[in-house]
């Protein structure tokens, strides 16, 4: 049975979580224009075992509040305390594998794993508008109305699905479709700053890297950057996926996660 909406305020904003099942916490955290809803199989999956969390970020989904980098990341501590959870597994998408890192940069403690899939360039390399093209989208959206933002996002390769699936597609359009475009259309949206190879390197939480086999050429280099300095890193290939694998390869990405829980599990023993 699925978990109910329920809601927290942090700092100003009314954030729609869900939790569900019993055991270990595993924060699962959504990408950009997504929201908690991307997670249903995983959910269903993991629920069965595991405490699953999910929630939606500021200004995605149906959670208000004025969206930014460092606010999510003082919401999932907020979340956290809320359910007296000490101690999780994250599982970051895209975006929100910033808030999960950072989480885990001035946190350790509360992290006993740390999954990031898809994750966007953090050594500074790229520019945010050359990984995507928001002053472009800002555009479509100030003239044309986020329809119009839509229209053009969803033909973006990284909001490409390839398994077909119906279900996923559905549930994938649903959820652009509950997108409020805040950020986007927030003059004052900052640049995410780089992060700090050295801190990285510092990093005692077990990471598993994850990418979908068709995923773009910028996220798989960001992705062996991350690889390249985060001493417990490793890393998993979803197959047949692009950058949405949870819904283009649900069954291996579920495997890919299990085995690296199991890992820990043995690792801690």
């Amino acid at each position: 049975m699925r978990a109910p909406d329920s809601y927290l305020e942090s700092g100003g904003a009314r954030l729609r979580f869900r939790d569900e099942g019993e055991g270990e916490a595993l924060v699962f955290i959504h990408g950009w224009t997504l929201d908690l809803e991307m997670w249903d199989a995983q959910a269903a999956e993991f629920g069965r075992s595991m405490r699953v969390i999910r929630f939606d970020r500021r200004g995605h989904g149906l959670s208000g509040g004025r969206p930014g980098y460092e606010r999510d990341e003082h919401d999932l501590e907020a979340l956290l305390d809320h359910l007296h959870v000490p101690r999780a597994v994250l599982v970051g998408m895209s975006q929100g594998a910033r808030t999960a890192l950072t989480f885990a940069l001035r946190l350790p403690q509360r992290v006993a794993g740390l999954v990031l899939d898809g994750a966007p360039d953090f050594s500074g390399a790229i520019s945010r508008d050359e990984q995507l093209p928001l002053e472009h989208y800002r555009g479509l959206a100030r003239t044309g109305g986020l329809e119009a933002f839509r229209d053009a996002w969803r033909e973006h390769p990284l909001m490409q699905l390839h398994s077909g699936d119906r279900s996923a597609t559905e549930l994938l359009a649903r959820s652009l479709g509950r997108y409020q475009g805040l950020d986007l259309l927030d003059p004052a949206a900052a640049e995410q700053p780089a992060l700090d190879a050295r801190a990285l390197g510092r990093l005692p939480v077990p990471v598993l890297i994850v990418n979908g086999e068709r995923d773009p050429d910028d996220r798989l280099a960001a992705s062996s950057w991350l690889a390249g300095n985060l001493p417990r890193a490793e890393r998993a290939c979803v197959a047949g996926a692009g950058h949405l694998p949870n819904l283009d390869n649900p069954r291996e990405y579920a495997e890919e996660l299990r085995k690296f829980l199991q890992r820990q599990t043995r690792a801690a023993a």
